[in-house]
């Protein structure tokens, strides 16, 4: 199982912080950069287009990353494609492979926050058409330097070559996904890699999508292991449980009940946390020795997770506190993890 780290480029850690966008981002690149040194296996950074985040341009950051670390491979966590233009994302990402030397990925999406849609001139009643036909034009590009397409929502390409090339012979493209069963079994009759986020509940409730997933990759003819399966949850690893719970509950619920007045739902409870953080809760938080047994057993009960990713960055933590769990996950978490296979 591969581990990363996915983040969102917040510009402030708590509600009292008064850090700067510079100082956010320059600390941002220091724990990707110390990811990479602790044997990390990947990184990733989402797309946001709102205050709290700094995320709006994924390729720059990662570029900017890719200059500051050797191994560890860089991705986007989600790119909303929907709102995008697939040439320029290829662009943007085969840039980056160049950069880094080969270690460039993206995960695609709709997005859950659909803040770009108006802002790139998108309507909300074509969420679907939009990423279905992007996508389509994007897996073309990736497998013919010359192109022809033609779509509704955008303008016909007549053989036209796309520049520049990655360093690798087919950039991966994994497509990120919620719970909509169309978007799992679109995933595997593509023969995508799969990125699940799952934010709330159990996590194992998602075993009957990715079996949708693994059985429609079959049907179109892909092997077992070219389905790959990726996990994207909440969590944090401090040195004991207790210190964990300490460290993360404040700014989960902060954040959390503040997204519900937006949304409708209820304040956050400390008895829905602990829920959340039970053997089958999926919030990944607690001691190197708690986490990595959850690891592995969200991965059995998923019938196998090839990647995991900790979104940790929006719980009110520190910079220091970031640090600090990052290297647990590199030199205490994954050691535990391999040593169990």
């Amino acid at each position: 199982m591969e581990i990363g780290i996915d983040s969102f480029a917040s510009a402030m850690y708590g509600t009292n912080n008064s850090l700067s966008s510079v100082d956010a981002m320059a600390q941002l690149l220091e724990r990707i950069e110390l990811a990479d040194q602790t044997g990390l296996d990947v990184f990733g950074i989402g797309e946001h287009h709102k205050k709290e985040f700094l995320d709006s341009a994924t390729a720059v950051i990662l570029a900017a990353a890719a200059a500051r670390t050797k191994r560890i491979r860089l991705t986007s966590a989600v790119t909303v494609l929907s709102a995008a233009d697939p040439v320029r994302v290829y662009q943007s990402f085969a840039t980056l492979d160049l950069i880094s030397k080969g270690r460039a990925e993206i995960v695609v999406g709709r997005g859950s926050s659909v803040e770009a849609y108006p802002l790139f001139g998108f309507s909300l009643n074509d969420y679907d058409q939009l990423f279905k036909e992007k996508l389509d034009l994007l897996l073309n590009i990736r497998d013919n330097e010359y192109v022809t397409w033609s779509g509704k929502f955008r303008p016909a390409l007549d053989h036209l070559p796309v520049y520049p090339r990655p360093l690798q012979q087919k950039l991966p493209i994994w497509l990120g996904v919620g719970g909509t069963p169309e978007s799992f079994a679109r995933a595997g009759s593509l023969g995508l890699p799969l990125m699940v986020a799952v934010i709330g509940g159990e996590t194992h409730r998602f075993r009957p999508l990715v079996d949708l997933y693994r059985e429609a990759g079959q049907r179109a003819g892909f092997r077992p292991d070219q389905l790959k399966v990726g996990l994207h949850s909440p969590g944090y690893v401090a040195s004991t449980t207790e210190q964990a719970i300490a460290d993360y509950y404040p700014g989960y619920a902060e954040l959390w009940t503040k997204l519900g007045r937006e949304r409708g739902w209820p304040p956050v409870t400390k008895a829905q946390f602990d829920s959340l953080i039970a053997p089958r809760g999926v919030l990944v938080v607690g001691g190197p020795e708690q986490v990595a047994e959850k690891l592995l057993r969200h991965s059995e009960a998923l019938g196998g997770v090839d990647r995991f990713t900790f979104q940790m960055d929006n719980a009110g933590l520190t910079h220091d506190q970031l640090m600090s769990s990052i290297e647990l996950i590199g030199t205490k978490v994954i050691p535990l993890i391999k040593g169990s296979n």
